[in-house]
């Protein structure tokens, strides 16, 4: 098998639930666990091969979940306007605290930037 391609962990923790619990267990454990196939192999009782079939299975419909959903690439985007916009309020306060020094202002800034990481945890 080639190089992990690390973004099947994102994309395990959107869809996880819409694999079967084979699948799960065996991208749980090769990702998430960082064991190999053979160790997995080992673990459950089956062949090397077998682990590695049932990975690239679930490899594969993560993939084409994301493709189809596009649940973990929103997820991504949402995060990071949510940073530019927490950066752009923290401007606004800095900018009000040095020229005006308006009490609603900072207050709504600092409202914007906590709504901003809420959306971000």
């Amino acid at each position: 098998m080639k190089a992990k391609d690390l973004r099947i962990s994102l994309l395990l923790d959107f869809y996880r639930e819409l694999l079967t619990d084979k699948q799960r267990d065996a991208v749980e454990m090769y990702y998430d666990a960082d064991l190999s196939l053979a160790e997995i192999a080992e673990h459950t009782g089956t062949t090397r091969q077998g682990v590695r079939d049932t990975v690239k299975r679930a490899e594969a419909q993560l993939i084409s979940l994301e493709n189809s959903l596009g649940l973990a690439t929103r997820f991504s985007e949402i995060s990071r306007l949510a940073g530019e916009i927490s950066e752009a309020a923290r401007a606004i306060a800095e900018e009000n605290r040095r020229i005006a020094a308006s009490a609603a202002i900072d207050e709504h800034a600092r409202r914007i930037v906590a709504l901003a990481e809420e959306i971000c945890s």
